[in-house]
């Protein structure tokens, strides 16, 4: 058997990606599929998962995910070297009805095989959290954004992308099929290993009838997972009313509130966008005393990438029955730096911490940075997670800001 194809039949490279493709396939779809089961049974914020079920369904998802990467990569192989290969003709060319949509499937396998890893791993690169692709080259895609909207498109079309994968993949096995138990030709043996070339295929001609059918075909179902809200992002879990302004003697204008957890080892980051700050300062000229701050956080406002519906369920922010986090700080100035100290009160639980914290102060304009680490278990977020093998206990707290005295 030689490496490169001939006429009559398919050469070692071809075979070998062909049945890499198919192994790879029938690895994919199964772990996609129970593990989207698993991991819409992990997000279900009226459910306590455990950790062992949020551990299996992340590992089932970080390795769909690393197979479907594997097979983009492989796909592109196999395409590059299809380029510089002939192809044997079809053994039953003359029946044009049959060669044509055998030729329409060969095209969609081939392009599923591209689209739908590559919206699967623009899905995943647009969001943050919950599995990782098990490689040392990251997670995020050049051009992609962190962006639910871009993440919800990618997301449905990776769906419906592989409803068409699979049913081209059912007409290329069912054709193989009847070539070998109806036909009984050489259709089958020629992509084996240990078979000779075969007969010389007849004359066949070709066109662009079959490339510009499977378009239609993607475009087709592209159009009806629009329609029916596919493409469409899900509407957020229900936000908490807006906070009200507040009376300051300082007026935030620019600042975030950001958190990072650790899932499975890996960071997840999220803020809140919406908070308040009633601030009182006045910088001393020696450390002591120099003000307090009154915060005041909507829970319902955040975001943490995939995982926020569940964050926000029952057995973690709760934001349901606890709406909104104080802190009430006292400002001191220290030997290095500045820190808020005092009560934070979050699902119904007061905890006394401290914000440390640097100051630029320029006439009546400030910006600080500061950060803190929680424990998630002062607070009962997450008690079903007794260890840290699925959830970090830590939970890094930013704040930054840039702020104006008021006259």
């Amino acid at each position: 058997m030689t490496l490169a194809n001939t006429t009559r039949s398919y050469g070692a490279v071809t075979k070998t990606f062909h049945w890499l493709t198919a192994l790879l396939i029938f690895t994919v779809l199964p772990l996609g599929w129970f593990a989207a089961d698993l991991a819409e049974q992990v997000r279900d914020p009226a459910a306590s998962a455990s950790d062992a079920e949020i551990a299996r369904a992340a590992l089932l998802f970080s390795l769909h995910k690393t197979v479907g990467v594997t097979i983009f990569f492989v796909a592109l192989l196999r395409i590059l070297w299809a380029l510089t290969q002939r192809k044997p003709g079809l053994l039953n060319a003359e029946n044009r009805l049959e060669a044509t949509a055998a030729e329409i499937a060969h095209w969609l396998l081939y392009g599923s095989l591209v689209l739908v890893p590559l919206t699967g791993w623009i899905d995943h690169a647009a969001t943050t959290g919950f599995a990782p692709i098990l490689w040392p080259f990251g997670q995020s895609l050049p051009f992609v954004p962190k962006s639910t909207t871009v993440s919800a498109i990618a997301g449905g079309a990776h769906v419906i992308l592989m409803w068409v994968l699979v049913g081209a993949l059912a007409a290329h096995i069912g054709g193989a099929l009847k070539h070998f138990v109806i036909d009984r030709d050489f259709t089958l043996q020629r992509m084996l290993p240990g078979f000779g070339e075969g007969p010389q295929p007849p004359a066949g001609k070709h066109g662009v009838l079959p490339a510009l059918v499977a378009v239609a075909i993607w475009i087709a179902a592209l159009g009806g997972g629009a329609a029916t809200g596919m493409l469409t992002p899900p509407e957020g879990a229900p936000q908490a009313a807006r906070l009200a302004e507040v009376a300051s003697d300082w007026t935030v204008e620019t600042g975030s509130l950001a958190i990072t957890v650790q899932q499975m080892g890996k960071p997840v980051a999220g803020s809140f966008s919406d908070w308040t700050a009633a601030i009182t300062f006045d910088d001393p000229s020696a450390p002591g005393p120099a003000g307090k701050v009154d915060v005041q956080v909507a829970i319902g406002s955040l975001t943490l990438g995939s995982v926020t519906t569940q964050a926000l369920g029952a057995d973690f922010f709760d934001a349901g029955q606890f709406p909104t986090a104080t802190f009430a700080g006292q400002i001191e100035k220290t030997t290095d730096g500045y820190v808020a100290k005092g009560p934070l009160t979050l699902r119904g639980a007061t905890v006394d911490i401290e914000l440390p914290f640097t100051l630029a102060l320029d006439g009546d304009t400030a910006t600080m940075e500061g950060s803190t680490t929680l424990d998630r278990m002062a607070f009962g977020i997450g008690t079903s997670m007794a260890n840290e093998s699925s959830l970090g206990f830590s939970v890094k707290v930013e704040v930054n800001l840039t702020a104006t005295r008021g006259h």
